[in-house]
């Protein structure tokens, strides 16, 4: 029988989250070098390498991989034998862990929990409640798995209850495509087969904390129906040509985790949730002699990539930049941004909508001005801002029309795909959307000289701010006459893969 004391969850729980804030696990970073080592599109090579550099440098930091720091998802095993020192609940433990670990005054991480989701949307401040899942099992001790899930990857959750005669491999080819870039591969895919609709959504969720192992299934073969099945995915996705960053390429995942459960005769109940570039996991076991804290790998664990400006990369000075210029970029080209830009992602264009639609005048002028849609973290110590990378772009997509032509807006920078109309509405005003890399959120912090909110404080880390940029990396993802890398690249690469027969990891 084991003692499990209070404060030995709480401390686990803060100093796990803590950890996954600013270390990848050790074998995403060796599978996406791997990843980047085999890419032949330039494009979702240089994607790779930001993401590579950027891990490095938050490990070294202690900052966090991105500025989306998730929603805490905790699996606990608690053995039936434990007994415990304590005078919290088990679910009030772990939510302290968690409002310690997100308050680090060291590395203080973004609270992007929304309490009343259906009403007022009020801030929890500490990004409490986790949520928890339990199970009893035989023994004296807890085991914890604890992940910080991003939003925009958890946004592309698909769920289908097929026949039991369907092919899951080709739903999940057909729905791939249909999830864009908003997850931002290279990731793993988790799956969830069978029992009921919500309980392939959880081992869906929890088929991502494994470790990939993926290329040590292939070498040594698969032993039974669901190990096949997760090289068949594996190959049918990456044959797609989606590529690091929805650029088009090789690599669109690195692994492929499925867990299953008995079901009912007449069903087949699937989820499928993506792992983004962030992935954040890791686990610890309680025996009753103290808390379990991480021990950190080494930097030697992580490769030394550097990220040259080649002759090619245009600099771009956003304080004198004119239409013409803008006219003048191709899709693909890789841009540095210096100079003044504006933030703002889903509540401040909300707000600047329904002040539009009243007539009202905004609070800050946005003609011939560039928006980042970035919710940054908070800075530490001598920090101008916290990490600070680019949100889904596609969330903005129903403003984009009227903010354009009622502002004289010149620019956008996300991540991922835009959508049909935020596309036709770019064409139409000639404007242009240029993409940052998901994932590499430290990095591109390290580019932002200058941070105030100008507008809209009340909003938080959804304020609208204004950066002072110095070489900003971005690539432009659709041009002022409408064509969009995220539609052409992948497109090309997948016609490489198939009339080329390129070999993939």
């Amino acid at each position: 029988m084991s003692i499990i004391r209070q404060d030995d969850l709480i401390d686990s729980v803060a100093d796990a989250l803590q950890y996954i804030s600013y270390y990848h696990p050790t074998d995403f970073i060796q599978a996406v070098n791997q990843a980047y080592e085999h890419e032949l599109n330039p494009a979702a090579k240089d994607a790779m390498a930001q993401i590579l550099i950027n891990s490095r440098m938050s490990a070294m930091g202690h900052r966090p991989i991105c500025q989306d720091t998730g929603i805490v998802t905790v699996f606990v095993k608690v053995g039936m034998n434990v007994q415990w020192d304590a005078d919290m609940s088990l679910d009030d433990m772990i939510n302290e862990g968690v409002r310690r670990a997100y308050l680090h005054p060291d590395n203080v991480l973004r609270a992007s929990i929304l309490a009343d989701p259906a009403g007022g949307r009020k801030n929890t401040k500490d990004n409490t409640p986790a949520v928890i899942h339990y199970s009893m099992v035989p023994g004296d001790k807890v085991e914890v798995d604890i992940a910080a899930k991003g939003g925009g990857s958890e946004n592309k959750t698909k769920m289908v209850m097929l026949n039991p005669s369907d092919s899951i491999v080709d739903w999940i080819v057909k729905t791939v495509p249909t999830m864009g870039a908003g997850w931002c591969p290279p990731g793993m895919l988790g799956i969830g087969i069978g029992g009921t609709a919500e309980k392939a959504a959880v081992l869906a969720k929890e088929a991502l904390m494994e470790p990939i192992d993926i290329h040590e299934l292939r070498k040594r073969g698969p032993s039974n129906r669901v190990e096949e099945l997760r090289l068949e995915i594996m190959d049918a996705v990456n044959k797609l040509g989606i590529g690091a960053q929805g650029l088009g390429g090789l690599t669109t995942v690195l692994d492929v985790k499925i867990k299953d459960y008995p079901t009912h005769a007449a069903s087949l109940p699937i989820c499928m949730i993506p792992n983004c570039a962030a992935t954040r996991h890791t686990h610890f076991v309680l025996d009753g002699s103290g808390p379990s804290l991480q021990k950190a790998p080494s930097i030697d664990e992580w490769p030394d990539i550097t990220w040259e400006v080649g002759e090619s990369v245009k600099r771009v000075d956003l304080n004198t930049v004119t239409k013409e210029d803008v006219n003048s970029w191709q899709p693909g080209d890789t841009l540095l941004l210096n100079g003044k830009m504006l933030t703002g992602r889903d509540a401040a264009h909300k707000k600047i909508v329904d002040m539009l639609n009243k007539g009202e005048s905004l609070p800050v002028d946005l003609a011939g001005r560039f928006i980042y849609y970035v919710g940054p973290v908070d800075p530490v110590r001598d920090e101008v801002v916290g990490p600070a990378g680019p949100t889904t772009a596609t969330r903005m997509d129903k403003f984009t029309r009227q903010v354009l032509e009622q502002t004289g807006l010149m620019g956008m920078i996300g991540k991922a795909e835009r959508g049909p109309t935020a596309i036709e509405a770019i064409k139409d005003n000639k404007s242009v959307y240029l993409m940052a890399v998901g994932g590499a959120a430290y990095l591109v912090a390290q580019a932002i000289k200058h941070a105030e909110v100008v507008a809209f404080p009340e909003l938080g880390m959804e304020a609208i701010y204004e950066f002072d940029v110095v070489d900003m990396p971005v690539t432009v993802a659709v041009d002022s006459k409408g064509e969009s890398v995220h539609n052409t690249g992948p497109q090309i690469w997948k016609a490489k893969i198939e009339e080329q027969k390129l070999e993939l990891i």
